[in-house]
């Protein structure tokens, strides 16, 4: 079976499977979370997201075609989720620290706690949840979601908050979620958390707010990835960047390359 991909997630994790960059060659197409065109792949038996979004996986049109579409098991996903939570709390810890002093001269810099701290988070679903239930005992946090609360109880939640972490999905409703009237209403020094999707926010709006130094954010995340824009020059103290690597451990990645095995053996067996 030859493979396609638009992913370097199972790099190291794909020793023995064959890969073409021919589309018109490829029986299989790993998917990162870029989108593709059918259209371009007429040999295509089968699609493997690497990943738990499905916004960018053409599934009608897939099975029209008799395509099977597989994503990571149950297992997998849970590890998906625990470790983006973790990696989220972990950018959260890493932007409340980030200046705490400096070694030469040798000099600290006055703080709050922690616990003085407020925490949004905006979206509480499998991983939005994992986030609170990680930070609750350690900060002041609130969550809000649609389906609990009313958009109109928002802009006070961002005013108030030092720091807001995202956890919605990718919809045409969450285009720039994140808009220049919202990032506005957070608080001068606040921080943005980004482990979902970079459209969430507007990207324009949030360099303008980098650049006046009004605001801080981490990324994992991007508008276009590997992403190269303007931002970019605000990275590590202003605007902190890892490249998407959010759930990438060894058992999300050995879940995947399991997987795509048995997607393989399917087609294979067919």
């Amino acid at each position: 079976m030859k493979i396609w991909k638009n992913t370097s997630t199972l790099d190291g994790y794909d020793e023995g499977l064959d890969f073409t960059s021919d589309k018109k060659l490829a029986n299989i197409a790993l998917l990162g979370s870029k989108p593709i065109e059918l259209i371009d792949f007429p040999k295509l038996k089968g699609i493997f997201r690497a990943g738990i979004g499905k916004d960018n996986v053409p599934e009608n049109d897939a099975i029209k075609r008799g395509i099977i579409v597989k994503y990571p098991s149950q297992d997998t996903i849970n590890i998906i989720f625990d470790e983006t939570a973790a990696f989220t709390c972990s950018l959260i810890f890493r932007m409340l620290y980030n200046l705490v002093g400096t070694i030469d001269p040798w000099k600290k810099y006055p703080r709050g706690g922690l616990a003085e701290r407020k925490l949004l988070i905006i979206g509480t679903g499998n991983i939005g949840s994992r986030v609170y239930n990680c930070m609750k005992p350690l900060m002041d946090v609130v969550k809000f979601d649609i389906i609990d609360n009313k958009l109109s109880e928002l802009p006070i939640l961002i005013k108030n908050a030092d720091c807001i972490t995202l956890h919605i999905p990718k919809t045409i409703d969450n285009e720039s979620f994140m808009s220049k009237n919202k990032l506005a209403l957070m608080k001068k020094d606040a921080i943005l958390i980004n482990t979902a999707r970079g459209s969430l926010v507007d990207e324009e709006a949030l360099y303008n707010e980098l650049e006046s130094g009004r605001l801080k954010a981490a990324f994992d995340v991007f508008w276009e990835e590997p992403y190269n824009g303007k931002l970019k020059n605000f990275h590590p103290n202003q605007f902190f960047m890892t490249p998407h690597v959010a759930s990438t451990c060894n058992g999300f990645l050995n879940g995947c390359r399991e997987g795509l095995n048995i997607l393989i053996q399917e087609l294979c067996n067919d």
